[in-house]
């Protein structure tokens, strides 16, 4: 059940996983390149395209091809991205460790919703350690409709008893999440270390922009950042 703190101004925190907490952004594209030059022999796609598509489900990337050539892409980005994973190549942004564990301590619930397989993302969460401050995660194959759609937040935030979503605030770096929080209610804070373009989310319109993970716990406790 929710855990309720009438002096925070939210019950819930929920982070995106890729490009907010775990600096990933990089081997993403780069596993995109990847599969492409092992399927076709070489890759036509530039960052910034491949890029737009972070943060949604990764069959989403390669739903302009048929089903097989899908298949095959998918295969091959999965096949050299968890491997790279489990090398320990990805690290978490500065402060993530740290903030988690003081909303931790402070008593806020806190959870990931991420559009990544869980399998996938489990490697990461386990290898940084950072699974012992969710109360709750959701995973691409928690939901039927995945990011920019609401229900993955929902979803997480059921779980947890919470249905009044404004006591929900999202922590993330695409426009993904942006549409995702706003969908369904929930605030939305997102990242200065954001890899994209800055003017994008500029236009969803963020309840909030932090340059700090320690800004969180200014947000939540409803303080001046």
């Amino acid at each position: 059940m929710a855990k309720k703190h009438p002096e925070n101004k939210y019950d819930l925190v929920l982070y995106d996983l890729d490009g907010t907490l775990q600096d990933s952004v990089p081997l993403i594209v780069e596993s995109f390149h990847k599969a492409y030059e092992r399927v076709f022999g070489r890759c036509d796609r530039t960052d910034a395209d491949l890029m737009t598509y972070i943060g949604r489900p990764l069959m989403q990337t390669f739903e302009m091809h048929d089903s097989d050539t899908a298949r095959k892409l998918f295969d091959a980005y999965i096949d050299y991205n968890e491997t790279e994973m489990r090398k320990g190549v990805i690290r978490l942004f500065p402060g993530v460790m740290d903030e988690l564990a003081c909303l931790n301590r402070a008593g806020v619930m806190q959870g990931v919703v991420t559009s990544k397989r869980r399998e996938a993302a489990k490697i990461t969460i386990d290898l940084l350690d950072i699974g012992q401050f969710f109360d709750t995660a959701i995973y691409r194959e928690d939901c039927e409709l995945a990011k920019p759609h609401g229900e993955p937040l929902v979803a997480a935030a059921s779980r947890l008893g919470i249905s009044d979503m404004s006591r929900v605030l999202y922590v993330g770096d695409a426009v993904a999440d942006i549409l995702s929080a706003h969908d369904c209610g929930a605030d939305m804070a997102a990242v200065s270390w954001t890899r994209m373009p800055r003017a994008d989310l500029d236009r969803q319109s963020p309840e909030y922009f932090i340059s700090d993970m320690k800004e969180l716990s200014c947000i939540i406790g409803a303080g001046e950042l």
